[in-house]
């Protein structure tokens, strides 16, 4: 039996003069209702089916010789004929592609594609906020909860309700609209369930290896901020990366959090202070950290629900260490841990619990000295010395 996988556009005068063809001489066509009912020809036997396994099931009990399956938009852009067709091996197939909402969007707004980036939000989670901090404008496919005003929320919570983006509904289709305006605009609005989302890059800094001068961030007195030194330091002890998502707990100026939203997918930073939690807002605009989510609240307490992390830093603790660490452990046992101290009952505590969890466990004492000119020379002062103390399991 011949298969066609048949992407149908956006509307029925978007499809290729192929596709209409494969339309027209099927003997079976499958796929969603409302394709079956927008381009299926009268006569012409129907069978609604959506998933990959309903569509197997059907085509490999069929007894013509070539059926058709719709999909929205271009067979090859997030398309359920991805899925698809490794289980047709044994048929023979031929895949038609579709114009997709992401051409004639492009071509609605006058404006080249080749750079912007591209995610799903259709029956999957998206992380819009990871997404506008690449290179380039995002376009999400939107569908279901993860809809336009769902993710401009998003960027909102995260700093970005400035950012500029676009929404377009029903590409194609009779009741087209497009807006353009800011993600704090569209947050609460309603879009049609055919919709589309174009949001411009976040604004970046400058890109530069871990550890920023201590001069970029603002300071209050009272709130804690950790040294550029250290910094450096607690990021390379965590080894964070592109694809981890970490915890920051006891965040205060946020400069760790900030340090680490730079190099990971996303950062969750806890602060019971709400003076230092408005700090670290502000700090987090000023250098750009958007992947920083901040929450008020104290730890352990504020941890539950959050998302299992790849990597956590306590900075700051109270005198509830052993439980923010328990808490670490049971959201990941693989977690890595590093734990700042200044004191050496910090020091124990740590030790103890982490090794009673059964991770390798590393302490790193760090003692910096920095010069300030004095009377035209260079007058060497020590700053107070401090322990990291990372804990693994391998």
């Amino acid at each position: 039996m011949r298969i066609d996988l048949i992407g149908c556009g956006c509307g029925v005068e978007s499809l290729s003069q192929e596709a209409c063809r494969a339309i027209r001489e099927a003997q079976l066509l499958l796929g969603a209702e409302r394709l079956l009912k927008d381009y299926a020809p009268a006569g012409i036997p129907q069978i609604p089916a959506v998933t990959t396994e309903e569509l197997v099931q059907y085509l490999r009990t069929a007894s013509c010789e070539r059926a058709g399956v719709l999909f929205s938009g271009d067979s090859g852009f997030f398309s359920g004929a991805a899925g698809l067709l490794p289980l047709l091996e044994m048929e023979e197939v031929h895949v038609f592609p579709g114009m997709s909402s992401l051409q004639l969007l492009s071509a609605r707004l006058g404006r080249a594609w080749q750079n912007w980036r591209f995610f799903s939000a259709h029956g999957r989670n998206c992380d819009a906020v990871d997404a506008v901090c690449g290179e380039g404008p995002a376009f999400f496919l939107t569908g279901g909860r993860q809809d336009p005003a769902f993710l401009c929320a998003q960027l909102c919570q995260a700093g970005l309700g400035d950012l500029r983006v676009t929404v377009a509904e029903r590409l194609g289709l009779q009741g087209e609209r497009i807006v353009e305006g800011t993600a704090r605009d569209y947050s609460t609005e309603r879009f049609d369930p055919l919709s589309v989302l174009l949001a411009e890059a976040a604004p970046q800094p400058f890109r530069r290896t871990p550890g920023l001068p201590d001069e970029l961030f603002r300071r209050e007195e009272g709130i804690p901020m950790t040294k550029q030194e250290i910094r450096s330091t607690i990021l390379a002890k965590l080894e964070i990366g592109p694809a981890d998502l970490c915890w920051d707990i006891g965040t205060g100026t946020g400069s760790v959090g900030i340090e680490m939203a730079l190099q990971a997918k996303a950062v969750y930073g806890i602060e019971c202070d709400e003076k230092a939690l408005h700090l670290a807002e502000r700090n987090r605009s000023a250098l750009g950290a958007w992947r920083l989510r901040l929450i008020g609240g104290r730890a352990p307490e504020a941890l539950e629900g959050l998302p299992c992390p790849d990597a956590v830093f306590v900075g700051g603790s109270g005198s509830v260490l052993p439980e923010i660490l328990e808490a670490a452990d049971r959201a990941n046992p693989m977690a890595r841990i590093c734990i700042s101290a200044v004191t050496p009952e910090t020091l124990h505590t740590a030790l103890s619990v982490l090794e009673e969890q059964g991770r390798e466990v590393e302490i790193c004492q760090i003692a910096v000295t920095r010069s300030r000119l004095a009377a035209g020379m260079h007058l060497m002062l020590a700053q107070n010395p401090v322990w990291l103390i990372t804990g693994k399991n391998r």
